[in-house]
């Protein structure tokens, strides 16, 4: 595990960002990391869609 320097208003809006969706700072921040990369590896597909692939791949 590393420390990652972010700008102060990203890390404001990954706060209120995990208020909405109950999620640590930390988890929020993990979880648009790994969305954006899912996202770059896979430019054709949606967010949604992603989304729905991930849900899947937690299913399994």
């Amino acid at each position: 595990m590393g420390i990652v320097k972010i700008d102060d208003q990203l890390h404001e809006e990954a706060r209120r960002a995990s208020a909405v969706m109950c999620r640590s700072i930390n988890a929020q921040a993990e979880f648009w990391m790994k969305i954006g990369m899912l996202a770059e590896a896979n430019p054709t597909l949606s967010f949604n869609e992603i989304i729905a692939r991930e849900r899947t791949a937690d299913a399994a």
